[in-house]
């Protein structure tokens, strides 16, 4: 069975994009965080009552392999085939450690070290203002979305998105501009008690400095917030992890 007819029957389209959950005119680097995204749902690790989680896991892997192949894409979006001779197809690939590769385990260090570059930075400043678009101004959704956010980045994001409204960047959503004092202070009164939960569980673990407390703080807040697959160290992974495309084309190359 070829790579269209599995996407078909596991996932009920053939069509590659619609596999992943974007558009045809993603780029490389919405493709390769979608692949991840979806990728878990049904990781073997994670899926252990289906019985179809392995062959899924590896049909990803290989939709992947052909999206983010400039000259394979380009065959896909033209005739709507793909190669299945191809050696990014190959059957003996071992599609886990492709993936691990493709997205290292996030440790510690990777999460503070992020978390300084990210916070203030134009990327959080785009990730925000989408968010905004997306949940149309709720933000008990954005702050439960956004990055390395705690609730002391609360009024700093306020006031980004507020920037944002007033030079008519974005549309005022009554949501945002019109919300109660009584939904703020829920959302703080639900820091306060998560952060009381981080520091418990800072000390019932011997931890003490101020990396180990933002570490501890961000896990927390994964732990009361998870919405499904789409966790904090999940979007995290996505965006901090790299793809070595020199080193993919020469490993290519010597096969």
């Amino acid at each position: 069975m070829g790579l269209l007819e599995q996407c078909k029957d596991l996932f009920r389209t053939s069509n590659l994009y619609e596999v992943l959950g974007v558009s045809k005119e993603a780029v490389e680097k919405e493709i390769r965080r979608s692949y991840y995204k979806v990728s878990l749902k049904v990781h073997p690790d994670r899926a252990p009552d289906d019985p179809q989680a392995t062959e899924k896991f590896q049909v990803l892997g290989k939709v992947y392999s052909v999206l983010s192949d400039k000259e394979q894409r380009v065959v896909y979006d033209e005739q709507g085939v793909v190669d299945e001779e191809s050696d990014a197809l190959s059957q003996d690939r071992c599609w886990e450690d492709y993936w691990r590769l493709l997205f290292p385990k996030v440790t510690q260090n990777d999460i503070v070290e992020f978390e300084k570059k990210y916070k203030g930075s134009d990327e959080e400043r785009k990730d925000v203002i989408q968010l905004y678009m997306q949940h149309e101004g709720d933000m008990n959704a954005i702050m439960d979305s956004t990055l390395c956010c705690t609730q002391e980045d609360e009024p700093r994001l306020s006031s980004l998105i507020q920037e944002a409204i007033e030079s008519q960047e974005v549309p005022a959503y009554p949501a945002f501009t019109q919300e109660s004092n009584k939904k703020k202070r829920a959302r703080r009164k639900r820091a306060d008690r998560e952060r009381e939960e981080a520091e418990e569980m800072q000390k019932e673990m011997g931890l003490g400095d101020e990396e180990d407390s933002l570490v501890m703080m961000l896990k927390q807040k994964q732990k009361s917030r998870e919405q499904n697959f789409n966790s904090f160290l999940s979007d995290l992974e996505a965006k901090y992890s790299k793809k070595s495309t020199k080193s993919q084309s020469g490993r290519k190359g010597k096969k």
